[in-house]
């Protein structure tokens, strides 16, 4: 009897709920068998669409949902208890949880048959994706009381997911994916143990979490480090905690395939990168996925369209329904190339995680910028392999002559959000605030608030704040006035290897200072990451590699207004600004940081840009006066350096 295949899921949502309501109703209808709700980045961070940093993120990287009536809209026509739903949410899963528990319960669902995954691993947003908002003891109370609460009442649920996925897209090697995961579970299981459990309690939390894994183009390797996953986690959960119940202590997994590995130069050859990835957390019937949501072909490019998606989701049916994988025992037992790398994986991660250990933990390990540090020097590391050829990216830095793409052409080979999305969800939030009891919504924050200074479980009162038209944005300020915000390490404290870059680096350093005597002073450049796109890795690569190139950097980490932006390069005194926004909103962002300048006198200091941006987009940024614009397909950092050394020079030529 051939195996039950994962979960088809794909990762979507878009511009506003009703939009994303259609899209969840097509990819169903097209056989998905679970729905993985992307949020936007207000969402994400506690925001309102009114809020200051708000702006022109709105239903950029997902969709925005401020309010019960923005989850009713959302899942209209789609029976929450018939559902599997995963919600890639951390910072406020407590939050969205409570606003899909109350619309499956005005649905007439019974919160016990509700089945689903919310993400809920902040550790990893401290590390690499930056949706990060309370400290964090208080951000692990939240997974905690997440945890404890699901336990109890939803006992079908998935409440935390502790995600490598994002720590391999910000450089980490196969041993760290390793080590940083079961580290992040390790500080989530320590918090609920204090608790004082029962053994059966704490068993069925073992049972319950879940990890969201990464699977890059290293195929032997992908397959061993899942295999790896499910012998370590067996023996932190046996050794460490005492689980007795073998099936309690399985590893259980969702995965999407890389997408740090897209490349905008010749992207249908990402298809092939996709499968490839695919078969590595499939083929493996011992450490097979539980759920699979694979990225489209064109995602390097912009938002992909329903039809991407489509070709995405068939992929996945074909290799489940066509081939014979899940047909047999698995493929790999007794191979003893994969029993020696599963084994060199084992060693390695056991040995990283004393360390972190040794620290304290996981928590303290972040704190102390340790795991951050590494990550920046191993995507360091490995973008250098790319620049200097060792590592080979077939259409970026070999085999580069193509033909035109029929299918990357046109004005309509991506999706793209309308400015105006968010515009009209300030309107939706304004009616919906003009409709609600006030006296009602006042006192479920007030009893947001005790829960909350009390350690009393957050989750029931969240509930009752969802059910009483509280928003997204008021929960977000009611909590950040109790636990504060947080501003995670950068990572970039130390230089890269001198040798980073090829050889041309040191004529880099040459131009720059050359530059710096002619300018009279050490050429400055501030990299800055205006709005809430918390993805930095582009920006620290940047900062570290100017720094090595000899500028002086001024990098002050993520979510910055264009006001602190543009104060910041007034204060500094620097001779350039880089921005990088990679969450789409680059338009708005951009125009309003090139208008602040020119009011403060800055039209003279010019501003590059960088993000995924489409060809006509360029040409606006550059309208606007942008000086130059990087992609994706601009990879070699060294002659990123070059270009500014000149751009600098220019604007201080005109300037004199």
């Amino acid at each position: 009897m051939p195996d039950k295949p994962w979960l088809f899921r794909t990762y979507a949502g878009h511009s506003s709920p009703v939009e994303s309501n259609k899209l969840y109703k097509s990819n169903l209808a097209k056989g998905q068998t679970g729905l993985s709700v992307a949020f936007d980045l207000p969402t994400q961070t506690g925001y309102d669409p009114d809020h200051v940093l708000s702006r022109g993120e709105v239903g950029k990287v997902g969709v925005p949902v401020s309010h019960l009536g923005d989850m009713r809209t959302l899942f209209d026509g789609i029976p929450l208890e018939q559902m599997n739903t995963s919600m890639t949410i951390n910072a406020t899963a407590a939050w969205l949880l409570s606003l899909y528990v109350a619309q499956a319960e005005e649905q007439g669902a019974d919160r016990s048959s509700l089945q689903g995954t919310t993400q809920n691993d902040i550790i990893k947003e401290y590390l690499s994706r930056g949706t990060y908002v309370f400290p964090p003891a208080p951000s692990l109370r939240l997974i905690r009381d997440v945890i404890l609460f699901t336990t109890k009442e939803m006992p079908k649920w998935n409440p935390m997911n502790v995600c490598s996925y994002h720590l391999q897209e910000a450089g980490a090697t196969p041993v760290q994916e390793l080590a940083y995961a079961l580290a992040t579970a390790i500080a989530v299981l320590d918090e609920v143990k204090a608790t004082n459990p029962s053994e059966e309690a704490f068993g069925q939390t073992v049972q319950r979490i879940s990890f969201f894994v990464n699977a890059g183009m290293k195929f032997i390797t992908e397959i061993a480090k899942m295999r790896a996953f499910v012998d370590l986690w067996d023996e932190i959960t046996r050794d460490r905690y005492g689980v007795t119940d073998a099936k309690s202590r399985r590893f259980r997994y969702g995965v999407q395939v890389n997408s740090l590995g897209l490349t905008e130069q010749q992207p249908e050859n990402n298809v092939y990168r996709i499968l490839i990835q695919t078969l590595a957390v499939t083929l493996s019937k011992d450490a097979r996925a539980r759920a699979v949501q694979l990225p489209a072909w064109n995602e390097a490019l912009g938002l992909p369209r329903p039809w991407d998606q489509q070709w995405s989701l068939r992929a996945q049916q074909i290799l489940a329904y066509e081939t014979d994988i899940l047909e047999y025992e698995d493929i790999f037992t007794g191979s003893k190339v994969m029993d020696a790398k599963v084994e060199q994986l084992k060693e390695e991660a056991r040995a990283e995680l004393a360390r972190i250990d040794d620290m304290g933990g996981a928590i303290a390990a972040v704190q102390a910028g340790y795991m951050k540090g590494r990550l920046v020097e191993s995507n360091a590391r490995r973008l250098a392999a790319i620049e200097s050829g060792d590592q080979i990216v077939v259409g970026v830095n070999k085999f580069q002559s193509t033909e035109p793409s029929p299918l990357s052409t046109g004005s309509d080979s991506i999706q793209v959000v309308p400015e105006h999305v968010g515009t009209e969800a300030i309107e939706r939030l304004k009616a919906w605030k003009a409709q609600r009891d006030e006296a009602a919504v006042a006192k479920a924050l007030a009893e947001l608030a005790a829960a909350a200074r009390e350690d009393r479980n957050v989750m029931e009162p969240s509930i009752a704040a969802a059910k009483a038209g509280v928003t997204t944005g008021e929960w977000g300020a009611t909590l950040r006035e109790i636990f504060g915000e947080y501003r995670a390490p950068t990572g970039v404290g130390r230089a890269a290897r001198e040798s980073s870059g090829g050889g041309e680096i040191v004529e880099v350093r040459k131009a720059v200072e050359a530059a710096s005597l002619a300018l009279g002073r050490r050429l400055k450049l501030l990299v800055g990451k205006p709005g809430l796109d918390g993805h930095s890795n582009g920006a620290e690569q940047i900062a570290v590699r100017a720094r090595d190139c000899g500028f002086e950097v001024v990098y002050e980490g993520i979510r910055l207004t264009p006001a602190e932006i543009v104060n910041a390069a007034l204060e500094e005194g620097v001779h350039v600004v880089g921005l990088s926004i990679l969450s789409g909103s680059h338009l708005p962002l951009v125009r309003e940081v090139m208008e602040r300048m020119r009011r403060n006198g800055l039209d003279d200091v010019p501003v590059i840009v960088g993000g995924i941006i489409p060809p006509e987009d360029e040409r606006e940024l550059k309208a606007m006066g942008v000086a130059a614009v990087y992609t994706p397909k601009n990879f070699d950092l060294t002659a990123i350096m070059a270009d500014i050394v000149r751009i600098a020079e220019g604007a201080g030529e005109k300037a004199a």
